[in-house]
């Protein structure tokens, strides 16, 4: 592999098949470590596959073999590591009893994570405005001047219909595997997160999968909180994480 940082736009991606060790702490007392391969990386980001499902916003720990001539630091290690910043990710359904697979868009965000992340691992960022408008995006030693701080509660970013939907939840374990499986029905619902009826209580910053024949849609959704309505029923508020949920005529 060559990269002439002259004849390259600075942040074009490089097709790279490297090993790559990911960490994730999901909360104080759980973290995840998983081995995958890189599907192509820039000196301020990469992609690549795992199964353990996770969301924009959330920190991985990254360790690989990276060139140097990609680095922003470290240059004189045998591997590099680096604090990435989840972007984006695209969910592939599982075939029979697999796992389910998760491609991974990362922003590095520096050699050391931002200051809060020691006591509240399960935190979810940003990039800093600061950064995002820079001409020249600089990794710094400590991340703190490269992200700012997401709300942990639920945001209902646009309106909810009280739409009744036959839905299937699937519940993912910490391993990516599917835990449980209900036939239920949405409460609300809107392009980007509903309210589900069941009968399973799932933490809060856990993972379901929502699918619907009618739709004909499967959406990676993460928990943000938990309500108990006046028939005594259980509520699950979810934010769809992958794709929104394509309700007609919405703006």
């Amino acid at each position: 592999m060559t990269f002439d940082g002259k004849s390259r736009r600075v942040r074009e991606r490089v097709a790279l098949n490297l090993p790559v060790r990911v960490l994730c702490r999901e909360a104080s007392d759980h973290e995840w470590v998983e081995m995958s391969r890189l599907i192509d990386v820039t000196p301020f980001g990469a992609r690549f596959p795992i199964s353990h499902p996770t969301e924009p916003g959330r920190l991985l720990h990254l360790t690989m073999p990276m060139p140097r001539q990609l680095r922003c630091f470290d240059h004189v290690e045998d591997t590099y590591r680096v604090w990435a910043l989840v972007r984006n990710l695209r969910s592939v359904p599982p075939v029979g009893n697999q796992v389910m697979r998760f491609e991974v868009g990362v922003a590095f965000i520096g050699k050391r994570p931002p200051t809060s992340y020691e006591n509240e691992p399960n935190k979810r960022y940003e990039i800093a405005r600061s950064a995002a408008e820079s001409s020249v995006w600089k990794l710094q030693e400590d991340a703190d001047l490269m992200v700012s701080n997401l709300p942990s509660s639920d945001q209902r970013i646009d309106t909810r219909h009280n739409i009744p939907i036959n839905v299937t939840m699937q519940v993912i374990d910490q391993n990516g595997a599917i835990a449980s499986t209900e036939n239920t029905v949405t409460e609300n619902i809107s392009r980007r997160g509903a309210a589900v009826m069941t009968t399973i209580n799932v933490p809060d910053g856990r993972f379901v999968r929502l699918s619907s024949d009618q739709y004909g849609i499967a959406v990676l959704s993460a928990v943000r909180g938990r309500r108990v309505g006046s028939d005594g029923v259980l509520r699950l508020h979810l934010e769809f994480i992958d794709r929104d949920w394509p309700l007609g005529g919405e703006d």
